[in-house]
């Protein structure tokens, strides 16, 4: 899968990079079939702690996948994301079994 990571306005670390491609890499073992992803890390500029925004567009067939979190980190952010995707899949595949 390739994973594609957009940061406007600010450079990431390669620390976070890896992060982010080594959590969306665990998405295949539920889902074989994701083309790539595309992660969105936005800052918000308010007086709020959550102000981190994670974005991810998850390309599969027969549909994209989009998830959005704000959270007070990027990883915490991304945790959330993935988990959140991971449900998804697992009832995409669920749903695929049930027509074969």
């Amino acid at each position: 899968m390739k994973v594609n990571v957009q940061t406007p306005n600010f450079a990431a670390d390669a620390k976070l990079l890896d992060f982010i491609e080594t959590r969306l890499s665990k998405l295949e073992q539920f889902y074989d079939k994701i083309i790539f992803a595309d992660v969105f890390l936005k800052v918000q500029r308010t007086s709020e702690k959550q102000n981190k925004i994670v974005e991810i567009l998850l390309s599969i067939p027969g549909g994209d996948l989009i998830i959005k979190k704000d959270a007070k980190t990027f990883e915490e952010g991304t945790d959330e994301c993935v988990n959140s995707l991971e449900r998804q899949l697992k009832k995409r595949k669920q749903k695929q079994r049930a027509y074969l």
